[in-house]
C-alpha cells in the first residue's frame, strides 16, 4: 500500500501537468481553427468570382466590397472602415453607385467582372492633356563660326513702322558677343529649339563645347570624338547628337551631358546627319557611300543601303513625308520607301539645303546655297509628278554661301483701333552666311505664292551685318524673346521644372553656375510676372 501511496504520490503531478497540456493543446487547436473558418468563409462563393475582388478593389475607388454574405455586423463595420478611408476621394454619386453595385451583387454575379474595368477607362482622362500650339519668339538670336576659330553671336529684332498706308517691317540684327571659342577653325554649331539655353560648337579640334546661351558662358567640353566634328543636332532641347570624322555619332543627354549611346557603322568620315521631325529616327551619309537609319528610341542602327555615291548633306523635309540627298551639284529626293522622286541638276556646286514651309500659299520650299553666290529657292509641290523648279533667287553675297537657316518668327502688330485684316501675324525668316564675311536676313514672304506663269524673283536682304572679312563656315538660330509675358512666365515655369536636375548636376563640375540666392531671385521674378 506504501508504495501504491509513493506511486498515487507521485502521479499527481504529471496529471497536473497532463491537465495543463491538454487546456494549452486547446487552445492551440482554438487558434488554428480561426483563420481556417476565414477562408471557408471567404471561399464559399464560386472562386472565379471571389480572386478578382481584390485585385479591382486595390486599384479602382468604386469597386464592389467582397465577402458580403457574412453578417450583417460584420458588413456594417467593413462598409463604415471603406467609408472612412474613402471620405476625401469619393464623392456622393460614386457612394451611391457602389451601394447599388452591392445591391446587385447577389443577384447576379456575372455583372462584377463585367462592370468592374469600366473605371479603368476613366483613369486616362487625368493624364491626356489637347497639344498645346507653339508660342513664336518675337526676337532671334544667330551664332555664326568661322574658320579664323571665331564665334559670332547676333541678336535680330523686328520693328513696326505705321507712318505709311501699308505696315513696314525693319529687321536689325546688333552683336552680343565675338570671341574665339577653339583651337580651330569651327566646323558646326547648333541651339536647341523652342526656346532652349544650350548652344554646341564643334571644331577640328575634336571637342564639342556646350554654352550657356542665356548667361552667355561656356559649360565644358565633351571629348568623345577622335575625330573632327562634321555636324551638330539638337533633336530635342533635352538631347544632342553630334558626327565626327571618326565614323561615329553620340547622343547625349543635355541634363548632365552623359553619352547614352555611341553609334557606331559608317566606315569612315560622317558627313551629315539629319533627324525626322517626330525625333524618333535619323538618316546620316559619309565617305563610305552608304545612307544609314538610326532608331533613337533605342539607340541602336535599323538600316542601310548603298548609295553609289558620297553623300555630304541629308535633310528631311518639313512633314517628314521625303528626304534629300545631296552630292556635288546634285540633289536626289527619296520617299521613306527609298524610292527617287526626283534628280536635281543645280548649276553650281551646292554646300547646303534647307526645307521650309511657305509663308504664303501652300507647300514646300527647298533652299539651297551654291558656289554662285546666290540661295537658290525650290518649289517642292505635294504632287510627286511634278518636278521641282527655281521659283525666286536670293542675292546679297559676293562669294559662295556656306549655310542658311530658318526660323518662324512672329511679327509686331498695330495698335488695337487699327482695323487692316491683311496685317501678317507671323512670317519666316532665313538666314546665310558666306565666305563674304557677310551674315544675310531674308523675308520668306517675299516669295511668290504661286510659280505658274511667273518669271523667277530676286529676293534681296533685310538685314545684314559684316565681320569685315571673316570667311563664315556654319550658323545656326536660336529663339529670342517670347510673345507675350504669359508666355515668358510660363517658359520659365517650365525651365525652372525641367530643368531642376539640370543645374543640380552641372553645379558639381562647373564654378560658374547660378548660387542658391540667384536661383530664388529668379522665382521671386517668376511670381512678381505672374
Amino acid at each position: 500500500m506504501a508504495k501504491e501511496k509513493r506511486t498515487s504520490g507521485q502521479a499527481l503531478p504529471p496529471l497536473k501537468k497532463a491537465r495543463v497540456e491538454e487546456k494549452a493543446r486547446m487552445k492551440a487547436k482554438a487558434e488554428q481553427r480561426r483563420p481556417v473558418v476565414k477562408t471557408k468563409t471567404t471561399t464559399t462563393k464560386n472562386e472565379s468570382q471571389a480572386l478578382p475582388q481584390p485585385k479591382f478593389s486595390l486599384r479602382i475607388k468604386g469597386s464592389p466590397r467582397p465577402g458580403k454574405g457574412k453578417g450583417k455586423e460584420k458588413e456594417k463595420t467593413r462598409v463604415a472602415g471603406k467609408e472612412k478611408r474613402r471620405r476625401d476621394d469619393d464623392d456622393d454619386e460614386e457612394d451611391e453607385n457602389d451601394d447599388e453595385e452591392d445591391e446587385d451583387e447577389d443577384d447576379s454575379d456575372d455583372d462584377e467582372p463585367n462592370d468592374a474595368p469600366v473605371p479603368v477607362l476613366k483613369k486616362p482622362k487625368t493624364t491626356m492633356k489637347p497639344p498645346q500650339a507653339r508660342v513664336l519668339p518675337r526676337s532671334f538670336k544667330i551664332v555664326a563660326g568661322s574658320y579664323e576659330k571665331l564665334l559670332y553671336g547676333l541678336e535680330g529684332t523686328v520693328s513696326l513702322s505705321s507712318s505709311s498706308s501699308s505696315p513696314e517691317y525693319t529687321f536689325t540684327l546688333d552683336p552680343i558677343f565675338i570671341f574665339p571659342a577653339h583651337v580651330s577653325c569651327i566646323k558646326a554649331v547648333a541651339a536647341s529649339p523652342e526656346g532652349g539655353k544650350w548652344l554646341a560648337t564643334g571644331s577640328a579640334d575634336e571637342i564639342v563645347k556646350v554654352w550657356d546661351l542665356r548667361r552667355r558662358k561656356e559649360i565644358g567640353g565633351l571629348m568623345h570624338h577622335e575625330g573632327s566634328i562634321t555636324h551638330l543636332v539638337f533633336p530635342s532641347r533635352s538631347h544632342l547628337l553630334s558626327a565626327s570624322e571618326d565614323g561615329t555619332l553620340c547622343l547625349f543627354r543635355a541634363r548632365d551631358w552623359s553619352v547614352l549611346r555611341a553609334l557606331k557603322g559608317h566606315k569612315g568620315r560622317v558627313n551629315c546627319v539629319a533627324v525626322h521631325p517626330t525625333g524618333k529616327v535619323a538618316l546620316s551619309v559619309g565617305k563610305d557611300k552608304a545612307l544609314r537609319m538610326w532608331d533613337l528610341m533605342r539607340g541602336r542602327g535599323s538600316a542601310s543601303t548603298k548609295l553609289g555615291k558620297e553623300g555630304e548633306i541629308v535633310r528631311w523635309s518639313t512633314d517628314g513625308s521625303l528626304f534629300a540627298v545631296q552630292t556635288g551639284s546634285t540633289i536626289d529626293l527619296y520617299t521613306t520607301n527609298m524610292e527617287i522622286l526626283h534628280t536635281i541638276n543645280h548649276p553650281s556646286r551646292l554646300h547646303d539645303l534647307r526645307f521650309c514651309k511657305r509663308v504664303v500659299g501652300d507647300g514646300e520650299l527647298l533652299l539651297a546655297t551654291a558656289e554662285d553666290k546666290l540661295v537658290s529657292v525650290y518649289d517642292v509641290s505635294s504632287d510627286p509628278q511634278k518636278a521641282p523648279k527655281i521659283i525666286a533667287t536670293m542675292t546679297g553675297h559676293t562669294n559662295r554661301v556656306k549655310a542658311v537657316q530658318t526660323l518662324d518668327i512672329a511679327l509686331p502688330c498695330l495698335p488695337s483701333p487699327s482695323t487692316d485684316t491683311s496685317q501678317r501675324k507671323a512670317t519666316t525668316i532665313a538666314c546665310t552666311v558666306s565666305s563674304d564675311g557677310f551674315i544675310n536676313v531674308y523675308d520668306l514672304a517675299m516669295v511668290p505664292a504661286s510659280d505658274e506663269g511667273q518669271e523667277k524673283v530676286d529676293i534681296a536682304p533685310v538685314a545684314a551685318y559684316d565681320t569685315k572679312g571673316t570667311r563664315l563656315t556654319c550658323l545656326t538660330i536660336a529663339d529670342g524673346d517670347m510673345v507675350s509675358d504669359e508666355a515668358k512666365a510660363g517658359e520659365k515655369r517650365k525651365e525652372r521644372e525641367g530643368e531642376e536636375e539640370e543645374d543640380e548636376s552641372e553645379e558639381e563640375g562647373v564654378e560658374e553656375w547660378l548660387s542658391e540666392q540667384e536661383e530664388e531671385e529668379e522665382e521671386e521674378e517668376e511670381m512678381e510676372s505672374d
